[in-house]
């Protein structure tokens, strides 16, 4: 079975959460949460979860520990934290919890990246993986990166990746 029958097979819908990252920001002032939620659910996935948290690395990992175990949510979204500062924890937070890594979106971000913003794209360390059979997802914080990897990846990819996780 090739990936267009995969594709076929896939939820239509995927029950998401997003936890945006910032110790800039607000929750009033969190545009890319809003436009990640905004496409997708224009796309008929349906948001079951929003958290908004400073870059504290123990909050993130019980708040990941307790969306993962929820039937309710098959993927989780991170906003923020990606870059290189000593507050971005995002990346090392998931990554230290993934049971598989999905290296191509980071790769094809960061290519998509290129193309719109030339060679900073270098510093994002987007990453997407598993984690007990979930997909989690960890954009940057800036609303135009949310959008690309949302409407250039996750569109295309979200329920195909999440049928996977299952398997």
């Amino acid at each position: 079975m090739g990936s267009k029958e995969h594709k076929e097979m896939a939820p239509h819908t995927v029950k998401f959460a997003i936890i945006t990252l910032s110790d800039k920001r607000t929750e009033k002032m969190d545009e890319s949460g809003r436009i990640a939620r905004e496409i997708l659910e224009r796309a008929g996935h349906r948001m079951v979860a929003y958290h908004f948290l400073p870059n504290d690395k123990e909050k993130l990992e019980r708040l990941l520990d307790s969306l993962v175990v929820n039937p309710e949510v098959d993927a989780v979204i991170t906003i923020g934290g990606t870059g290189i500062s000593t507050r971005d924890i995002t990346v090392e937070v998931v990554a230290s919890k993934l049971d598989k890594n999905l290296d191509g979106f980071g790769e094809i971000f960061r290519f998509l990246s290129y193309r719109e913003i030339g060679s900073s794209a270098v510093m994002s360390r987007a990453i997407a993986g598993v984690m007990r059979s979930k997909i989690i997802v960890c954009l940057p914080g800036s609303a135009g990166a949310v959008k690309l990897a949302v409407t250039e990846i996750l569109l295309n990819e979200l329920g195909h990746m999440v049928w996977e996780a299952r398997r």
